[in-house]
């Protein structure tokens, strides 16, 4: 791997935020980075590592395949170190090089995609547990293991684009504008695919809202 002393996503090396790091912007460590300052590359990498291998999960499913990816994300940034320029967030430039990974990643390994749909019944042993009435409170905790995990199979059901666009707004909290860029589209385009997705969910998601409901009055 190039320059793989700079670059440790996953070895022993542990940076520890300094009051000065904390308070320099992505855009003043990244220049520093261009100067020939790994270590302001480090710090970012510590801050951004956690966050991109959590949205490139969402993306590609399998936690081997997005840590594999985060690690060609941070190579990329490094290698393009150099012709950096400060014109767009640090986060925006990341991101948009996550995303274009991740959408080439589960294009090239769909056809050997054995996760199971949303629209597909649930072989036996996956089936949620049904419990009495009088256990819910007992096991809520994996009723609300049950619930994500639908939620997560719906947001992965939706379209490609859909898809980013709302981990981006809902997990990693960026303005319309930033997921506009990334996404390389304009934010009134980026306003309607959110809607699309959105209400997709809302349809989808409705049966969670109606037990929900239906716990209230019990």
């Amino acid at each position: 791997m190039e320059h793989s002393g700079a670059l440790q996503l996953y070895g022993n090396a542990s940076v520890s935020y300094t009051i000065d790091a904390m308070v320099r912007t992505d855009v003043e460590l990244m220049l520093q980075v261009k100067a020939g300052d790994d270590e302001s590359f480090n710090l970012l990498l510590q801050k951004y590592r956690t966050p991109l291998v959590n949205f490139l999960f969402r993306m590609v499913k399998e936690k081997a395949t997005a840590e594999d990816l985060a690690q060609e994300v941070f190579l990329r940034v490094y290698r393009a170190r150099k012709q950096y320029s400060p014109s767009a967030k640090f986060t925006t430039w990341m991101f948009r090089i996550a995303t274009n990974l991740a959408l080439n990643s589960v294009r090239d390994n769909r056809h050997r995609q054995t996760d199971v749909s949303i629209d597909v019944p649930l072989e036996e042993d996956e089936k949620p547990v049904q419990l009495p009435t009088r256990e819910m409170r007992i096991d809520e905790h994996m009723i609300e293991r049950d619930r994500s995990e639908f939620i997560r199979r719906t947001i992965q059901a939706l379209p490609e684009k859909q898809r980013v666009a709302v981990l981006l707004h809902k997990y990693e909290e960026m303005d319309y504008a930033e997921i506009a860029k990334i996404l390389d589209c304009s934010e009134s385009a980026l306003k309607s695919l959110l809607f699309r997705a959105y209400e997709t969910l809302r349809v989808q998601l409705a049966p969670l809202v109606g037990q929900r409901s239906g716990e209230g009055r019990q």
